[in-house]
């Protein structure tokens, strides 16, 4: 007797064995898979973001040659960003080109080095990172300091005598912000 309960008892454990070796595979087999898409998206670039166009004013609102700073909640936010919901640019309208369509440069309000928002000094024509000390002349390209390029350009248009941006992700070099076009 005292052998069947040693059989039984190593059945039951290579049962036991067994099931959890399933388990183990299993559970793998769906880490994989599930991590799989993301990674696959990543590589190939499959992930396509959608198109926000935020409406920051009255076009002729912004003085020629003039900098502001127009801050707007932006619809590419998630529900923990909390404040940092409420971004910005900075807006200059350049007047009227040859044919009369207005001519705008707008700015992400982050510095291309680690993405503090800078600041723009109209008596010295510069904008101005207050974390690493970074400096960009007025057209963006940088001036001094650690970023490794100039600010990040947003895309906009003038529809209907407002101007729009496209909403801006957080850029990075890999992922900037698109050229501006008009339209």
């Amino acid at each position: 007797m005292d052998n069947e309960t040693s059989d039984e008892r190593l059945l039951t454990r290579l049962r036991r064995r067994t099931l959890f070796q399933w388990l183990t595979f299993g559970l793998s087999a769906l880490a994989a898979v599930v991590l799989s898409g993301p990674l696959i998206g990543y590589f190939f670039g499959t992930r396509k973001r959608d198109v926000h166009w935020v409406t920051l004013g009255e076009a002729d609102e912004f003085p020629v040659n003039e900098t502001q700073l127009k801050t707007f909640d932006n619809p590419l936010r998630q529900p923990w960003d909390g404040m940092t919901a409420m971004t910005g640019v900075h807006v200059r309208n350049l007047g009227p080109d040859e044919r009369g369509k207005a001519q705008f440069l707008i700015f992400a309000v982050n510095c291309a080095h680690l993405g503090c928002p800078v600041s723009w000094f109209p008596q010295s024509g510069l904008f101005l990172c207050p974390c690493h000390g970074g400096a960009y002349y007025a057209n963006g390209e940088r001036a001094s300091g650690p970023p490794p390029r100039g600010l990040f350009r947003c895309s906009w248009r003038v529809q209907n005598g407002r101007l729009e941006i496209q909403a801006p992700h957080y850029p990075t070099l890999q992922d900037t912000l698109s050229p501006e076009r008009t339209a």
